[in-house]
């Protein structure tokens, strides 16, 4: 999953058609954490992840239509983040854009040990954090030569992802039709759970806990609200997200369905993406190793150009003020912005660091914070909704509550509550900092003129 790559495709104001902001929606949604990020969900729900996906499509589209009806009626280049400081003023932006800056690190690094974890497939005994090192300082040398090639290879590695989804639902089709068989002790074809005991394996509890992954798989909206801006109609922004979510649901909820039906509960691991461990005892020597090398191409390629990305939105805020001036400071080289990027490769150090302390837990718990900072904004969207849309708010009080109940499923299961602590550090480091940065902004003036 990459939600600042997308931002940094720049495309000429108003030439976009809704089917096309959809589709790009679409190639920036996908992404290691549905590819790799469903296996925890499955960990803790079983089969029960697809009800998982349908709340969190739900709770998605309610927050994207929050944010179109927004767009709508007020385009802005700053969208979320320009509501929130619409809302409720200064500190509500300077919040959202950094705590937007820090859920973006945070899921490089879940992208970056995703790499390592996908890697040890085929070199198990290699430690995590080796893997994870090699990737951070390839990307940090791939953006220090440009993006422009990533640009032009994004709707590339966007079709390999969609291609591989696709290519997983095919062949279990065909398994369910016959057309495949499995080895000796494979799993029955169409043996979809059918009491509450497989669908449920860890109870509601589980079920609960796993939303938080639901969630995070389809993280990326608020990339496509930035994108908005750029349609030729704004509004289509709802248009655009309509067809965006319904193919997004039905591309998840049914690779999913068919995953859970082809292996127990028991077999899916963090370590391994659900739609490998599904066709393990099936004769497709060939499937793992195709599907493992698609993601990690395609995986590589949006950290890559989310290092970019979160790289760009630093300058950005410290153009407005919002971080030190320094970090508008660029190099001759490429015109790179080098303090910018030095500090986001600071933040996937944090990660390799994690991964050589921690390497059965890490992906979880990094997992966790970056999908929790990220609904932190996705409420940042609804609250702001209330003040500046007139109507919806039953629907907006719906979406609140479907994110409060998988914010509070981090906490009910202490296996991952570590990341929920994880993620309310961040929060209290972005607000002493808005705390101090009030005060200046008090004695400065004038820094609410620019909502109309």
């Amino acid at each position: 999953m990459s939600k600042a790559t997308c931002s940094t495709k720049q495309t000429a104001s108003g030439d976009l058609a809704w089917w096309q902001l959809s589709l790009i929606g679409i190639g920036c949604t996908i992404g290691i954490g549905f590819f790799l990020g469903s296996s925890l969900g499955i960990k803790h729900a079983g089969a029960s992840i697809i009800l998982s996906f349908l709340i969190g499509a739900t709770g998605t589209y309610i927050v994207y239509s929050r944010l179109a009806k927004m767009t709508i009626q007020d385009p802005q280049e700053g969208s979320f983040c320009y509501y929130a400081g619409k809302a409720f003023g200064k500190w509500a932006e300077f919040s959202c854009g950094w705590n937007y800056w820090c859920s973006n690190i945070l899921i490089m690094g879940s992208q970056l040990t995703a790499l390592g974890l996908l890697s040890q497939f085929w070199f198990p005994d290699v430690p995590l954090w080796i893997f994870s090192a090699g990737y951070a300082v390839l990307s940090f040398f791939v953006v220090m030569l440009g993006t422009k090639g990533f640009d032009k290879m994004e709707d590339l590695f966007a079709i390999i992802k969609i291609a591989a989804i696709l290519m997983f639902i095919v062949i279990a089709l065909g398994i369910f039709f016959g057309w495949i068989k499995g080895d000796a002790g494979g799993g029955s074809p169409g043996n979809f759970p059918n009491t509450i005991k497989e669908w449920l394996p860890l109870g509601v509890k589980g079920l609960w806990s796993s939303l938080i992954y639901a969630f995070y798989a389809y993280g990326g909206i608020e990339v496509i609200g930035l994108m908005a801006m750029q349609l030729k109609k704004k509004e289509d922004t709802l248009k655009a997200g309509t067809i965006m979510m319904t193919l997004l649901m039905v591309l998840y909820v049914g690779s999913l369905g068919l995953a859970v039906s082809l292996a127990s509960f028991d077999k899916f691991t963090e370590k391994e993406s659900p739609f490998v461990t599904a066709l393990t005892n099936y004769d497709l020597a060939f499937f793992p190793h195709v599907f493992n090398g698609a993601i990690i191409i395609a995986g590589f390629s949006t950290m890559t150009a989310a290092l970019f990305g979160v790289t760009t939105l630093l300058v950005t805020l410290a153009k407005d003020g919002d971080a030190p001036k320094i970090f508008q400071k660029k190099l001759n080289f490429k015109d790179l912005p080098l303090p910018s990027l030095l500090l986001g490769m600071g933040g996937l150090a944090a990660s390799v660091i994690c991964a050589f302390l921690l390497p059965g837990k890490v992906f979880e718990f990094i997992t966790t914070a970056a999908g929790l900072l990220l609904l932190y904004n996705w409420l940042f969207i609804l609250l702001a909704s209330f003040k500046l849309v007139e109507k919806g708010r039953i629907v907006s009080i719906l979406g609140l509550l479907l994110l409060l109940l998988a914010i509070s499923g981090t906490i009910v299961e202490k296996t991952i509550r570590n990341g929920f602590f994880i993620s309310i550090l961040f929060v209290a480091l972005i607000g002493i900092v808005a705390l101090i940065m009030h005060r200046k902004w008090k004695k400065g003036g004038g820094k609410k003129l620019k909502y109309s």
